[in-house]
């Protein structure tokens, strides 16, 4: 069952010999997963933070209900073997622009702020992902000033 998880990993991830096709989708698990994790991190599953994931998948990746819903599956899958975040991050790096790389981080404020509050492990962990990421810390604070003070609105 390990070997099958495996290849089935190794194929949604292993983006060296990739058509554009897997890169894309490779990228679009990375960014679900990272959006899993922050999600995870206050220790409570909740719905409005899972129905926000789903709302971003769909939007920004223009995914119908149920392809959101398949990426959000295998992102979870994916988010339960995960050892570190450096796997999704490098890939990340690899092929996201800076300015992609703050959008994710709004994202990910996004699913944080979901539930009306931020715990300071989803806080925390969002600060580790830009760090990764090599944003600057200005970019950081400049993506989370953006969601928080979006939220006031």
């Amino acid at each position: 069952m390990l070997d099958k998880l495996k290849q089935f990993f190794d194929k949604h991830l292993n983006v060296d010999e990739s058509s554009a096709e897997d890169v894309e989708h490779s990228l679009r698990i990375a960014a679900a997963v990272l959006m899993i994790e922050v999600m995870k991190m206050d220790f409570e599953i909740k719905d409005e933070e899972q129905d926000q994931i789903l709302a971003l998948l769909k939007q920004e990746f223009e995914l119908t209900d149920d392809e959101a819903q398949s990426l959000y599956e295998v992102a979870t899958d994916k988010s339960l073997f995960a050892t570190d975040f450096h796997e999704f991050t490098r890939l990340l790096n690899d092929h996201y622009s800076i300015e992609q790389k703050i959008k994710l981080i709004r994202l990910l404020w996004k699913v944080a702020l979901a539930d009306g509050k931020v715990h300071a492990y989803e806080e925390h962990l969002i600060r580790r992902i830009a760090d990764l990421l090599h944003l600057r810390h200005s970019e950081y604070i400049q993506a989370k000033l953006a969601e928080v003070h979006s939220m006031d609105d």
